[in-house]
């Protein structure tokens, strides 16, 4: 096929309806042959096509890649039909455990459940089977604690690019969150 900005742009948005996961500028340029200049510019380009066309999908940066994903608004149209699909709803409780560790990484079972108020080995259990978190290694405390951070599912999961896409904490919520900072010892 000849490199043309139509062809390239073509070649990589086959990439992406083939992958099921998010993949990176550098795994496309190793499966497309194109150089990562001309990737970038194929991506540009495919996202401002698709934004402009009446389709219900679109490229978006997620989980540290590129996929293609519904848009926005057809998705919550579609979500009840579609969410558990791949993975499993979450209960408040995993969702309450999960944004700590969001928010407060990487943390300790013992600074999650003292911002919880409950125990919370079960949730970290169940978040761990399903990859949305990870051990990030040990405090340097007596007993040498484990410590808990989100994963590149996670981003996926919640269709985000990076931490930085995670919504802004209220004040109060911050000083909650901030708490396992002062009570460890």
């Amino acid at each position: 096929m000849e490199q043309t900005p139509e062809n390239n742009m073509a070649l990589v948005s086959a990439v992406l309806f083939l992958e099921s996961t998010p993949v990176d500028e550098s795994y496309l340029a190793k499966v497309t042959g194109l150089d990562p200049d001309d990737v970038e510019l194929a991506l540009n380009q495919l996202c401002t096509q698709m934004s402009l066309a009446n389709l219900g999908f679109e490229p978006i940066k997620s989980g540290g890649g590129w996929v293609l994903a519904p848009k926005v608004e057809i998705w919550e149209e579609l979500k009840d039909s579609y969410s558990s699909k791949g993975h499993t709803r979450l209960s408040k409780a995993a969702m309450e455990t999960l944004s700590i560790i969001a928010y407060s990484q990487p943390i300790t079972r013992a600074e999650v459940e003292s911002i919880r108020g409950v125990s919370a080995d079960n949730m970290i259990r169940f978040l761990l089977s399903k990859n949305l978190i990870k051990e990030a290694g040990k405090k340097d405390t007596p007993g040498k604690p484990t410590l808990y951070a989100t994963t590149d599912e996670f981003l996926a999961y919640f269709k985000l690019n990076s931490l930085d896409d995670l919504p802004k904490l209220e004040e109060t919520d911050l000083k909650r969150f901030e708490k396992h900072e002062d009570e460890e010892g």
